[in-house]
């Protein structure tokens, strides 16, 4: 769909929402990122799931990609608090090696694998280089990454523990992770932002997400378009 298109769909269907809602779509906007990305490897506890896709939103992270070889991803609502209306979830579940595709995707969108795992070659939070667009994969909660994932990844994190627990919970590791990254992404003179067209059809796509029948909506003004 062509630019001059999608922002008249845009203008018209802005106008069933609030001034309020308007104001904060394109407050928010500003702050969302896609120079971090999200993956997530076979997350099954809906709780913990959800709390992901809640810290992803309230850092401006804007994609989840969600790897499912063998569980299934559930969100719980209470939990996510709507956040999953606001991003784009990705999910690769077709595939015999889900995993590597996954990769395979993100590496052609110019993104360098990072496992959240202990490794003999990890490096500290705080170490980790921002040169460069990050996707960062979290494993279960129970077992975390797969070797697969693990073998494939281009670079390895992990968080300073200093207590007994063996580690963090996947959703407070997520959170620490991407709050200390964003902070410091923000802080930096790396262009994080999106383009003009990103947003474009972020916006567009909350747009739509907000208003009921939105299909049935934009489908009228399109023929109507399509009239004149």
């Amino acid at each position: 769909m062509e630019t001059k298109i999608k922002k008249e769909i845009l203008t018209f269907l802005s106008s069933y929402l609030t001034d309020n809602r308007k104001q904060l779509f394109d407050k928010i906007i500003q702050y969302r990122t896609r120079y971090i990305t999200v993956v997530l490897e076979d997350i099954y506890q809906p709780h913990n799931a959800s709390a992901v896709l809640r810290s992803a939103d309230l850092t401006g992270i804007q994609d989840i990609h969600i790897i499912e070889n063998r569980n299934r991803y559930e969100v719980n609502p209470e939990v996510a608090m709507g956040s999953s209306k606001w991003l784009n979830l990705v999910k690769y579940n077709k595939s015999k090696e889900n995993t590597l595709e996954a990769y395979d995707v993100l590496r052609k969108q110019g993104y360098r694998i990072v496992a959240t795992t202990p490794h003999a070659e990890d490096k500290n939070l705080d170490e980790i280089s921002l040169d460069g667009k990050i996707a960062l994969v979290f494993g279960t909660e129970l077992k975390g990454l797969s070797e697969t994932a693990i073998q494939n990844a281009d670079e390895y994190l992990r968080i300073p523990m200093y207590g007994f627990t063996e580690s963090y919970n996947i959703s407070v590791s997520a959170a620490l992770t991407l709050f200390t990254l964003t902070e410091k992404l923000r802080k930096s003179d790396i262009s994080w932002q999106l383009s003009k067209d990103e947003k474009l059809d972020i916006l567009l796509e909350w747009t739509r997400r907000s208003i009921k029948r939105s299909e049935l909506i934009e489908k009228e003004f399109l023929q109507r378009l399509k009239n004149r």
